[in-house]
């Protein structure tokens, strides 16, 4: 069983949710960026993305948090959707020219990521 000190994003509740490792967390940017590639988003369609992917124990304010982080980096814009017809204006996220290059170099270190990930269950592997 992994340590669960200093650095764990989430932990258990008085709900019995999953933990998730700083590294299921550390994935919430490149997994953001990459769903706003796709198509513009509002904050609850993506976390249903999210969820589809197996990211469900991310709290949904560490997910709102880091959207309000990545557009003041320039990463993300958002503007309100007034334009549907039923319940209220929702901010809708999507990706910039400075996002497009941060998905850029996360992708080059989420390769790195993978040999290094091969390398070590390889060697789980062997015994």
């Amino acid at each position: 069983m992994p340590r669960r000190g200093r650095g764990w994003a989430m932990r258990a509740g008085s709900r019995g949710e999953e933990i998730h490792s700083p590294l299921v967390v550390s994935l919430l940017e490149p997994t953001l960026l990459v769903l706003l590639k796709e198509q513009p988003g509002h904050g609850y369609s993506l976390l249903s993305e999210l969820n589809a992917l197996d990211m469900t124990t991310i709290h949904p304010s560490v997910v709102y948090r880091t959207l309000r982080e990545m557009e003041t980096l320039e990463w993300i814009e958002s503007d309100w959707d007034t334009d549907q017809t039923q319940g209220p204006p929702r901010r809708t996220y999507r990706l910039t020219a400075q996002g497009e290059e941060a998905l850029r170099y996360w992708t080059q270190e989420l390769e790195k990521t993978n040999l290094i990930i091969d390398k070590l269950f390889a060697k789980i592997q062997k015994g």
